[in-house]
């Protein structure tokens, strides 16, 4: 027998097998090689654990109380009321969204796999590639941010343990605040510190993949149980109690704007913050079974959750706050534990609730990196970043995607050391967080209403006109973000207060093109070379 037909003999024996295990999959695992992927992850995850994993992530009471020091400057109590009530508006569309993709094409890739899908041919691959790096990114800084948010948590209960110590606080004070002198603060990098404890404990949680969905799901209850504690010791201890008017219509304006309106926008980057990640849950759809129904039901879920948890805790807080010029000025530079602190007249039991929010945090770092080392492990298997070949295995052991896990983890580190050089690091990573993410769900849906809604095949969770609905307020959303939280959030602007967001724009974008030029355009796996690997694993053209 001449080579030529061994070679061919061969090819023929290795397509049978690839057919033959076609068959004996799953129905999950069937979807999924229908759209060019191995079922490499197990299926270990339920819907409660992806809705822990999707909540203990988005986890808007804890938001609202690690970024209280930014909503409480720009619109006092009436920002954090009403700004809940229209972001969860907001993030109802936003999840209805995701959520009909999600259901219509279940894949971990998630928004950077329906680009892909839905993006005219010509621009398919491009616009795939920006949606991948988009997500990541916003990704990589949302765990900067919970990591900062918890390490300024831990220096802030320190120092109200130690009144002689003076803690530098996450951002500048607001022009009108009393405080004007705190003399020689410490050094950033105790909470810098705090920030990389946070995310080596994070990481290590994340190594040991059979757990995490326990894990996720011991997060979930952590979360909620913490919420109640607070929500009723706190006012229950309180001494006295605002009326009303104070909680549902007192404005503050302490951010040197002269205009509420900019003031009640640059605020409304806390209550964003506590919407922010819906994703989370569609990047776990290979870790899921019947994840096209699964996954709507988690990221509507986290909304709805989100909404109950941090409006009624908010309102509980501000009728519960004896002096709120006190939280403008705290030296611990953490609000909510001033806020605990007043009401409780302890300090010993102000530590434990705001123990209680660190431990919350960490439950949220956890599920920051398993979202993160998912989008970047799914993202590398179809070439998206350099080294993909490294970052797309998958452990055979842990079962999980370390090699994608401990890159993102050491990306997370190195963006804390931003904070070393300006402590207006925080609110730059908490707005990259919510816009980068809000552009990589954004490209997605602009290509799927220029496909037209009724073009795809729709999955189980569709909303027809509503759905439309909700897909316009998610782009008119964005561009709105994308330019109104790019303003200081302070007045007069000085370089110690300059939010510096659109540096951080740039550094990304920058970043991108110049991978996609350089390798991208050649080496991503895009549409067509999915597609054509689909159909040889099916033996037959798929209809689409």
């Amino acid at each position: 027998m001449s080579d030529e037909k061994i070679q061919m003999s061969t090819e023929k024996a290795a397509t049978d097998d690839n057919v033959a295990s076609l068959k004996f999959l799953d129905a999950d695992a069937q979807k999924l090689a229908e759209m060019g992927y191995q079922q490499d992850m197990k299926r270990n995850f339920s819907v409660w654990s992806v809705l822990g994993v999707g909540f203990s992530l988005t986890n808007s009471w804890f938001a609202i109380s690690a970024a209280l020091i930014t909503g409480i400057n720009s619109g006092g109590p009436v920002l954090i009321i009403y700004g809940i009530i229209l972001l969860a508006l907001i993030s109802t569309c936003v999840g209805i969204s995701l959520s009909e993709l999600a259901s219509a094409f279940p894949n971990a890739g998630g928004q950077y796999f329906w680009a892909n899908e839905l993006a005219p041919k010509k621009y398919a691959n491009f616009a795939s590639y920006l949606t991948g790096w988009f997500a990541w990114a916003g990704s990589l800084f949302t765990s900067a941010s919970v990591g900062l948010a918890v390490g300024s948590a831990a220096v802030g209960c320190y120092q109200l343990a130690n009144p002689d110590l003076q803690v530098a606080l996450p951002i500048p004070l607001p022009p009108r605040s009393f405080v004007t002198d705190l003399g020689r603060v410490i050094q950033p990098w105790h909470v810098f510190l705090g920030y990389q404890a946070t995310n080596a404990f994070a990481f290590v949680f994340n190594c040991y993949g059979r757990i995490l969905p326990s894990v996720s799901t011991v997060a979930l209850y952590t979360s909620l149980i913490s919420f109640f504690i607070a929500l009723v010791v706190v006012p229950a201890r309180a001494p006295t109690h605002q009326d009303a008017k104070f909680v549902f219509a007192n404005f503050v304006n302490n951010t040197g704007w002269s205009s509420n309106g900019i003031a009640f926008i640059v605020g409304l980057i806390n209550t964003n913050w506590a919407f922010s990640c819906l994703d989370c849950a569609t990047h776990l759809a290979e870790e899921i079974h019947n994840p096209e129904k699964m996954i709507p039901i988690a990221i509507m879920g986290t909304v709805a959750i989100g909404f109950i948890t941090s409006w009624f805790y908010s309102v509980s807080m501000f009728f519960s706050m004896q002096d709120l010029a006190g939280l403008f000025g705290t030296l611990t530079g953490v609000p909510i534990l001033e806020l605990y602190y007043q009401a409780l007249s302890n300090k010993a039991g102000a530590i434990v609730l705001e123990t209680m929010i660190i431990a919350t945090g960490i439950g949220c770092m956890i599920a920051c990196h398993t979202w993160q080392s998912r989008l970047c492990w799914s993202f590398a298997r179809d070439r998206g970043v350099p080294f993909a070949r490294f970052l797309s295995h998958v452990h055979p052991i842990l079962n999980l995607p370390l090699n994608a896990h401990i890159v993102s983890c050491i990306i997370v580190a190195i963006i804390g050391c931003l904070y070393l050089g300006s402590i207006t690091a925080f609110n730059s990573m908490v707005i990259a967080c919510i816009v980068l993410l809000y552009i990589s769900y954004a490209i997605p849906i602009t290509c799927l209403l220029i496909r037209g809604r009724n073009n795809i095949p729709h999955g189980p969770f569709w909303m027809g006109s509503i759905g439309l609905f909700s897909n316009i307020v998610l782009l008119a959303w964005t561009a709105f973000t994308f330019i109104m939280y790019s303003f200081p959030s302070v007045y007069p602007v000085l370089a110690n207060n300059m939010n510096y967001v659109s540096a951080v724009y740039f550094v990304v974008v920058t970043i991108m093109l110049v991978d996609w030029f350089a390798r991208g355009r050649t080496h991503y796996r895009g549409q067509q070379k999915r597609w054509e690997e689909a159909e040889i694993l099916a033996e037959g053209p798929i209809v689409r």
